[in-house]
């Protein structure tokens, strides 16, 4: 988890996500810069499981969540938002899908619900609203990953670390790896409620030539990495 003033809706997804964690579980988070009482409520929580790294300087919530990932241990990832719900079926699921897979790169991204600051569900899918499907071509010109619905195996994190200095978002470059070098999956049973509101990080610039630069330079590093990695 990366978090940066948080401190409206964290302490109820962190019960969400702790609930649910066995006893060598962990969950790490990479706080950047919070002016809030952010840090104050991931410590108050005084669960051994929870790793937290503060004092950051990012200013970025990409090179933030990298932080976290590079002190992760685990050899399942989960990614997860400061400000939504985990339903309590989240981790099961994950660990059935993942059971008996080593050894390559393996990504799924889970369905949920979508919700405003209130927690009234605006859309029943996820999947729906954003389109969410395979495809190189489809995910560089409209991503359909969403980062806070991503779990994925070590293998992955060892091909994607580290991230390049010019991508959009995390998400766009983890599910396009996992398609070149492993497999996806989309499974459709809903585990999370995703909270949509005005201090969301936009995904989406006003500027299209910043638009196609982003992708441009996606795709240069997808290619890069690819390169590097036969």
């Amino acid at each position: 988890m990366a978090t940066r003033n948080g401190e409206k809706y964290l302490h109820r997804q962190l019960e969400s996500i702790l609930a649910q964690l066995g006893p060598d579980d962990e969950v790490v988070i990479s706080d950047d810069s919070s002016t809030d009482g952010t840090v104050g409520i991931v410590r108050g929580f005084g669960d051994d499981r929870v790793r937290l790294y503060e004092h950051n300087t990012f200013y970025s919530p990409i090179f933030n969540l990298e932080n976290a990932l590079e002190n992760a241990t685990g050899d399942i990832i989960v990614l997860s938002d400061q400000d939504d719900i985990w339903l309590d079926n989240k981790i099961d699921i994950i660990r059935e899908k993942f059971r008996g897979r080593r050894g390559a790169p393996y990504l799924i991204m889970l369905d949920g619900y979508v919700i405003d600051e209130e927690g009234k569900v605006t859309d029943d899918s996820i999947f729906k609203k954003v389109h969410a499907g395979r495809g190189l071509l489809k995910n560089i010109y409209d991503n359909t990953y969403v980062g806070c619905c991503l779990a994925f195996s070590r293998e992955l994190l060892q091909v994607a670390l580290p991230f390049p200095r010019k991508i959009p978002m995390h998400d766009m470059w983890l599910g396009l790896l996992a398609e070149l070098f492993g497999t996806v999956e989309f499974v459709e049973e809903r585990t999370i409620k995703y909270r949509r509101h005005g201090e969301n990080v936009s995904r989406r610039s006003r500027s299209v030539l910043l638009q196609v630069k982003r992708r441009f330079f996606l795709a240069v590093n997808l290619v890069r990495r690819y390169l590097e990695r036969q």
